[in-house]
């Protein structure tokens, strides 16, 4: 029998002091059964995505001592970033990985929120799948008008939290937490530092788009990122079966060079699913004639092709889902 494994991707809004987010992983890591896998800090974004799994209590408890750490440690009153955001803890996803549904997820997504609005005293919205209202289901939904317009939302009878007082808290703000599949974060750089371009790339391209180049499951907005001194459309693809990365990366490409733009690189944020990398990899090698038969090596073009090392490392072994579980998680090659 398969090991219960669950996934959890917490987003803060924090990233640019190291020692609120040394408190938040200490605080991970402190419980037995779960590993952090990754963390990813944007101080642009002032933003840092972490992700860790492992047995689902565990997961559960290591996501409450995270939530209270930022609770504690970010003060939403003063925090800037160019990121959308209502809290300290923005959101909190729970992903069923391993030997289990998301209706169990779900469960734990229940017990997490309802713990978080009791023992924090921060609002809860649920979202994905266990929102039942679909008014409210999707993140941006829940999240328009950001921490600043929370307050006078939150007075609206269809926007009372899920949890928690029904009042805003000041410093934390409002957190978001669900069971929701696989998402993949995957930001494309254009060589210009023109926004409008990229929110334009970014309209064309959002699956609610009434636009021909629209894909089906997709999230995009554009900002400025200063990490980088450039342009940037921040994707989100919702289900990386329908639409992969590979697909995003030449629909974006053909758009921007309508603007006579070309694309710097990519970065994903967070880790990312192999057969991405191998659907990319091997349609690179079809176009450049090159043949590899090995998974490192297809994945090698894969990252070249979409320029995945240009902004900042790309190791595989770090960034890669199924590798990073194998290694930490002791269960071997397995598949998602």
């Amino acid at each position: 029998m398969i090991q219960k494994i669950l996934e959890c991707i917490p987003n803060f809004s924090e990233g640019q002091n190291e020692a609120t987010l040394q408190k938040i992983a200490t605080a991970i890591k402190s419980v037995a059964g779960v590993w952090l896998l990754h963390q990813d800090v944007s101080p642009a974004a002032n933003r840092t995505v972490f992700t860790f799994a492992g047995a689902p209590d565990a997961v559960e408890e290591a996501a409450f001592r995270a939530i209270k750490v930022a609770a504690e440690c970010i003060d939403m009153r003063t925090q800037l970033g160019v990121h959308p955001r209502i809290g300290a803890t923005d959101v909190c996803p729970l992903v069923p990985l391993y030997g289990m549904t998301m209706e169990e997820a779900n469960v734990y997504a229940q017990q997490l929120g309802q713990r978080v609005g009791a023992e924090l005293g921060i609002p809860v919205f649920m979202y994905e799948f266990s929102q039942a209202k679909n008014y409210r289901k999707a993140l941006p939904q829940i999240r328009k008008g950001q921490y600043e317009g929370l307050k006078e939302k939150m007075k609206d009878a269809e926007w009372q939290p899920d949890y928690g007082p029904q009042e805003m808290n000041e410093a934390a703000g409002a957190t978001v937490i669900g069971a929701r599949d696989i998402l993949v974060a995957f930001n494309i750089s254009l060589h210009t530092n023109d926004v409008a371009i990229a929110n334009w790339i970014a309209s064309e391209m959002r699956a609610n788009s009434k636009s021909d180049n629209a894909l089906p499951k997709l999230r995009a907005i554009g900002w400025y990122m200063a990490d980088y001194e450039q342009a940037q459309v921040s994707f989100n693809l919702l289900d990386y079966k329908t639409t992969s990365p590979l697909q995003v990366w030449e629909r974006c490409k053909a758009l921007a060079a309508q603007k006579k733009v070309t694309l710097v690189g990519s970065e994903v944020i967070g880790l990312i699913p192999e057969i991405c990398l191998l659907e990319a990899g091997t349609f690179a090698q079809q176009k450049n004639g090159s043949e590899h038969s090995v998974n490192e090596e297809i994945i090698i073009e894969a990252i070249h092709y979409m320029g995945l090392n240009r902004l900042k490392p790309f190791l595989p072994e770090e960034k890669i889902l199924e590798w990073v579980l194998s290694k930490h998680c002791n269960l071997g090659k397995q598949t998602l």
